[in-house]
């Protein structure tokens, strides 16, 4: 089944990300805590972070969250678990440039809600913080140009990926309108390539 949000986050009384790692480190009847990371740790119109637990992850950042739980991956993140392990990665780290639950990318809602892309924010550099050289994998896609706002909520990322010495990556070819890939179809031997996440922004975000 796909997800369609129930309405607007700006109705919802949304749990700061501090407030749900809190509760996704607890230990939970649903899944293995000590496996995985879900926050927050039930399925809500909202997800900050989905990933597996290890000393080197990576961090795959795609625009918006799915249907995707703990040990209930969709293919998309399947994929994205094949290729973090294949390039030596031990974990993978589910990010999303923003943070509304969507199936269907159009149904995100217009407006950004500054408060959801907030939480967000401190989800990443929350990420940023596990490991003393993240890496970001681009994974997000044509699909940034869907909503306006998604191109502000991804350069407050890269900012905060600077501040933390982030290195970037992108796997697959890039598009004819230089997007990073979308994980969903790629090969499972997949190689990372190095992606400059500032030059992107300039020379193809900045031209939208």
């Amino acid at each position: 089944m796909g997800h369609i949000p129930g309405g607007d986050t700006a109705a919802l009384e949304l749990l700061t990300f501090e407030a749900a790692l809190e509760q996704a480190l607890q230990p939970c009847e649903s899944y293995d805590v000590e496996r995985w990371l879900y926050v927050p740790n039930t399925y809500s119109e909202y997800r900050y972070i989905l990933g597996t637990r290890g000393r080197r992850p990576l961090i795959c950042m795609g625009i918006n969250p799915s249907t995707a739980a703990p040990d209930d991956l969709d293919n998309t993140l399947k994929s994205v678990q094949r290729i973090a392990l294949h390039n030596g990665f031990d974990s993978f780290l589910m990010f999303n440039v923003y943070a509304q639950r969507a199936t269907d990318p159009d149904s995100m809602e217009k407006a950004c809600n500054e408060t959801l892309h907030a939480e967000n924010l401190a989800a990443f550099r929350y990420l940023l913080s596990l490991c003393d050289e993240p890496c970001v994998w681009a994974a997000w896609g044509a699909i940034i140009e869907k909503r306006g706002y998604l191109r502000d909520c991804l350069l407050d990322q890269i900012a905060a990926g600077r501040e933390s010495g982030a290195r970037w990556f992108t796997a697959g070819p890039i598009s004819k309108k230089g997007h990073p890939h979308h994980p969903l179809y790629l090969r499972k031997d997949a190689v990372l390539d190095p992606f400059d996440p500032e030059k992107y922004c300039r020379e193809i975000l900045g031209a939208m």
